[in-house]
């Protein structure tokens, strides 16, 4: 009897022990490979956006000899693409909702093939500034519907590693703008440069192609059994994606009559102003700047000639690349909120030290000068470079998700095209160190508001976050 009692003990322990490791193994598998398929392909919409704002930095050196430049057309000449991504962004909530993220971001990559072909024919410097344009264009559609498009397919256990891998593709696109522009740097060849660009770009086309649309679109666009079998695809669980699919419905049904002034109701406009705030900030720090200017910054410390300045630019991407990998694995850990302080305490910091040193104007002005971007491009990489393009994918209601996001990237994208436009102009005016010292002056009204204003948004749903 005794031992028949300990056989039907063992039995059921072994069962146990078979279901709990059944249990493990559903819940290894609870994320789909597509889901991790279609954030990598969507997430080369920012491969795009870094290096063809990054790949100015190092060309721009060598164009404005070739077409015998002023320092105002050196400065359009960066600044041209921000006008084409501020109108690009501007329509880009109608594109969103109108073709589908999955066929924006289709469209934003083609007009990059155009534009990048445009640039790498062009005869003068205004049909130059015509192709930095129709890219900047293409660019500004595509910085907010990849995140978008990302954050609608995410779970949400994971969905802020996966909306900031495209702000580390961002950062990837610099890097890779500037080993680019090194490589080609002995030659001059800056229309090699520029082509460079083709290539993530047929393969963005390529890969969204092939992946399902949104299924909150497809909610949007009333259909919802298609959208309820992507859904499951990206869930493993049918009754998840069934209460997910209910949801959207509801708020689908406010969605439809949204219009862009209820940004400014009562229920929204809290977060509307975060969103713009944050995308003003974001850029008056003058991270772009340095994105777009380093290797001209490393020529004001006194590096001897371009290639050398470039080469130090490039370990700044190389900085800027590794912590935007930490935060990834840090932001649904962490939290958004702490990686902000961190991130915005640091770069005050370098930006003050880098206004010391132009001010000083030491013999080895160029070691300190790298020491300071680095540590500025690594503040700015841990926290408010990938978080504020997570935050506007997550605050919004569904309703007004296109057009609020179009609406933060547009404030964004002019708060870049100012800032980058008129950098040159201060330095000559004002000198280095005083540029950077308000730059810091900046941070510090940053720093504030978030401490003050910016919710904590880890570890909910998106429709969990619209209900707070």
């Amino acid at each position: 009897m005794k031992d028949v009692t300990l056989i039907s003990v063992l039995l059921k322990s072994n069962n146990c022990s078979m279901k709990h490791s059944s249990q493990n193994s559903k819940k290894k598998l609870s994320i789909p490979p597509l889901a991790y398929a279609a954030a990598a392909v969507a997430a080369i919409g920012g491969i795009l956006f870094g290096f063809d704002t990054g790949i100015i930095s190092g060309a721009i050196l060598f164009v404005q000899h070739d077409f015998s430049m002023t320092i105002s057309e050196r400065s359009w000449a960066v600044s041209m693409v921000l006008v084409g991504a501020i109108i690009g962004s501007a329509s880009g909530g109608y594109l969103s909702d109108k073709l589908g993220r999955r066929k924006s971001i289709i469209s934003s990559a083609a007009l990059v093939v155009i534009g990048t072909i445009i640039i790498a024919a062009s005869p003068d410097v205004y049909l130059f500034f015509a192709g930095r344009f129709i890219i900047g264009t293409g660019i500004g559609v595509a910085s907010f519907i990849s995140p978008m498009y990302i954050s609608e397919v995410a779970p949400k256990s994971i969905r802020g590693a996966m909306v900031s891998l495209n702000q580390l593709m961002v950062t990837v696109g610099i890097l890779v703008a500037y080993m680019v522009s090194l490589y080609f740097s002995p030659s001059g060849n800056w229309r090699a440069m520029f082509f460079a660009a083709v290539i993530p770009a047929v393969a963005l086309i390529i890969g969204m192609i092939v992946l399902p649309s949104s299924p909150r679109w497809l909610v949007f666009k009333g259909n919802v059994d298609k959208a309820m079998n992507v859904a499951e695809r990206f869930t493993y669980d049918k009754e998840k994606a069934d209460d997910a699919i209910r949801q959207m419905e509801i708020e689908n049904k406010e969605q439809k009559n949204a219009k862009i002034s209820e940004l400014w109701s009562p229920s929204v406009r809290y977060v509307t102003i975060i969103g713009i705030m944050m995308a003003v900030l974001q850029q008056a720090t003058g991270i772009n700047t340095v994105i777009y200017f380093a290797p001209t910054i490393f020529e004001f410390a006194g590096y001897a000639d371009a290639t050398a300045s470039i080469a130090a630019s490039v370990g700044v991407g190389i900085v800027n690349v590794i912590l935007t990998i930490v935060s990834i694995f840090l932001v649904d850990r962490v939290g958004r909120r702490p990686l902000l302080l961190v991130s915005l305490s640091g770069m005050i910091l370098s930006l003050l030290g880098l206004s010391a040193v132009f001010s000083i104007g030491a013999a080895s002005l160029g070691v300190y000068t790298a020491v300071f971007l680095m540590t500025y491009i690594a503040s700015f990489a841990i926290g408010l470079g990938p978080i504020f393009w997570l935050l506007i994918a997550e605050i919004y209601p569904l309703r007004v998700r296109g057009k609020a996001m179009s609406v933060a990237t547009v404030a964004n994208w002019t708060s870049n095209f100012v800032i980058s436009l008129t950098f040159l102009g201060l330095v000559s005016l004002l000198g280095t160190n005083t540029v950077f010292f308000m730059y810091a002056i900046v941070g510090v009204i940053s720093l504030i508001f978030v401490l003050k204003l910016v919710p904590e948004t880890k570890g909910l749903s998106l429709e969990e976050i619209t209900k707070k």
